[in-house]
């Protein structure tokens, strides 16, 4: 979400540096899932053949990202009024499902296979070496560039890096990054067993770090599930958001007080609010139809995120809304 200031919208160039994040991450991932095949098959390794679920796992997630980042973009219509931008949260938590199902559960079960079954025999370690270094590097590009994009987003919202991605609502750039730090630690764990295994003949630490890959994998696709999960049944716009506008609307002259704000994230860098306001009873009908006027141009104005902007003039003393916007809020308000 961008900062509520009265900047010029940044969504366009936000959506082609998603593009491309994603398209190098594809890219490169899928030069990897066939090395570290080869080099599974060759080895005789469980970790990096469960290395090699893990990337096969991330090249089908980046093809789910571009099919996200795609539909998203299709503008309203008469049967989705408010866009399609929930799109990029469904086609994201099939991603996250997809780490799941193509990379942990094979991870699971290549680790458990050589720890309980019978001793494998390595052969030629230094290809396995050599591949995991290579991948290695080319992963560290993919990583570099989603990283560069999380801190120039976190760094305009004014926020840590941390904090940017618990709130963005941006599911693209986030899969990327975490699966991309993922990656990375997924193969340092497979150098460590491949190693160990080489080192002291026993294949059991290969088993134990296919297991702990695929530990890091459920992780991830839970992590990523739940942020898209959130997206999909409505959340909360970015509370800094929120806290702006509500800000403003409690200063505008016809308002007498805000009686309730209402947000919902309906697409990356896209909100719909709904403001309920007590206006000064001494306006006209025609006065307040221009303050209503007046103010949604203004509020789109500030806060270029504001997608759709709904302004319903209530009573503040009405009991029943009062009631409802308590039991949402509590005693916040």
């Amino acid at each position: 979400m961008t900062t509520p200031d009265p900047a010029t919208p940044v969504t366009e160039p936000v959506k082609s540096e998603s593009t491309l994040t994603v398209l190098l991450a594809l890219a490169m991932n899928f030069a990897i899932a066939v090395m570290k095949a080869i080099a599974g098959v060759i080895t005789g390794s469980a970790a990096m053949l469960a290395e090699a679920a893990h990337s096969v796992a991330d090249t089908f997630t980046e093809g789910l990202l571009l099919t996200a980042l795609r539909r998203s973009a299709r503008p309203a219509d008469r049967r989705h009024p408010f866009g399609y931008g929930k799109d990029r949260y469904f086609w994201s938590l099939l991603a996250a499902v997809s780490i799941f199902v193509s990379g942990a559960v094979f991870a699971f079960y290549e680790g458990f296979s050589t720890v309980f079954g019978e001793p494998v025999e390595q052969t030629s370690p230094g290809v396995g070496y050599v591949v995991l270094a290579i991948a290695f590097a080319l992963e560290s590009v993919s990583w570099t560039q989603a990283v560069r994009q999380v801190r120039r987003e976190a760094r305009t919202e004014g926020r840590s890096v941390l904090a940017f991605l618990r709130v963005s609502d941006d599911p693209t750039v986030k899969t990327v990054f975490m699966e991309d730090s993922a990656a990375l630690t997924g193969l340092l764990l497979a150098f460590a067993g491949l190693g160990l295994h080489h080192l002291t003949g026993s294949s059991v630490w290969d088993g134990v770090a296919s297991l702990l890959i695929g530990l890091l994998l459920a992780v991830a696709a839970f992590v990523l599930a739940g942020t898209n999960r959130g997206l999909l049944i409505g959340r909360q716009a970015d509370p800094k958001l929120v806290r702006a506008v509500w800000a403003y609307l409690r200063d505008v002259p016809e308002v007498d007080q805000v009686v309730d704000l209402l947000t919902m994230a309906v697409g990356t860098d896209r909100v719909l609010l709904c403001a309920r306001l007590d206006f000064d009873d001494a306006l006209s009908a025609a006065d307040l139809e221009r303050a209503c006027v007046r103010i949604d141009g203004e509020l789109r104005s500030r806060w270029p995120d504001l997608d759709e902007v709904f302004l319903e003039p209530v009573p503040r003393t009405d009991p029943e809304l009062r009631s409802r916007v308590l039991a949402r809020y509590g005693n916040l308000l």
